[in-house]
């Protein structure tokens, strides 16, 4: 467990996400949990050793199955916007391991099995706001990644948890995007206002301006590219071809070579399939 300040700290060591926790005199904010219910459940363990008050709470930046699958196990009330908790609603209660390779770290998991959902309890649509003893810990609405896709901004301390906003060294998934959202989002943290701040990914931990930059260069690309197609669904040639173009602005390790060139696969496939603004998740991205 890495310490960002004296009661802001985040975790690398699981699969999937980068989580954070903040400490307050009420209880433990949490911020995603591992997509491994065992991973999960060693987390929650940890957890225990921190202080603070005797109340939980988790917070979901997206729904995406490699920060949700893990929910449950935390035991504790969920929070998320309300376009995630609509996800929620529209799937099966049960999780099962199995169906098309999105290119997410969950499927990487032996013997995950079956997994029951933990649907979010507390939804809001632009901005909550918690007040637990310690500092003001913001929720604010910032689509992308995701329809439904929050950040957690702590203004006193300069640090904002942007969760799948930025991938450091990694591809982005795209089948349940919204590009133009997107790169709006990433605008906002380029801008005067969040000058100083300490960003933290969901796949990577801190994360600099310039990273930024270089994720908002790599998604206008991919949106001028895909623009060109938008009246029809690219086939499976076009696609190849561009998912190899695209691989080459990651130097990602040769073990996840085949991994990441299935996300950016899956994710050309299936953009163009659906209108980018439409208001649900997708559950297998």
């Amino acid at each position: 467990m890495q310490a960002v300040t004296d009661h802001i700290y985040i975790e690398e060591q699981f699969l999937g996400v980068t989580l954070g926790v903040v400490v307050t005199p009420r209880g433990l904010i949490q911020i995603d949990a591992p997509p491994s219910p065992e991973d999960a459940r060693t987390w929650r363990a940890a957890l225990m050793n921190l202080g603070g008050g005797m109340d939980r709470v988790l917070i979901n930046l997206d729904a995406h199955p490699d920060r949700t699958l893990g929910a449950r196990a935390m035991d504790c009330v969920v929070i998320a916007h309300e376009k995630t908790a609509l996800t929620f609603r529209t799937r099966p209660s049960t999780f099962k391991a199995q169906g098309e390779e999105t290119g997410a770290d969950w499927e990487s998991i032996p013997g995950l099995g079956s997994v029951r959902w933990a649907p979010p309890e507390i939804s809001f649509l632009d901005q909550m706001t918690l007040h637990w003893g310690g500092p003001e810990v913001a929720l604010e609405h910032h689509a992308g990644p995701a329809n439904g896709s929050i950040w957690v901004k702590l203004p006193e301390e300069k640090i904002v948890f942007i969760g799948d906003a930025v991938l450091k060294n990694q591809p982005p998934f795209l089948a349940g995007a919204n590009l133009k959202a997107w790169l709006a989002s990433l605008e906002t943290l380029l801008d005067t206002p969040y000058k100083g701040y300490t960003f933290i990914s969901s796949r990577g931990g801190a994360v600099t301006a310039a990273q930024i930059k270089n994720q908002y260069d790599f998604l206008k690309h991919v949106h001028d590219k895909l623009e060109k197609t938008t009246a029809k669904k690219p086939n499976p040639a076009a696609i190849e071809k561009l998912t190899a173009s695209l691989l080459t602005w990651f130097k990602a390790p040769s073990i996840r070579q085949k991994q990441y060139a299935q996300r950016l696969r899956y994710g050309l496939a299936h953009y163009n399939s659906r209108q980018p603004q439409a208001p649900s998740y997708s559950p297998e991205e």
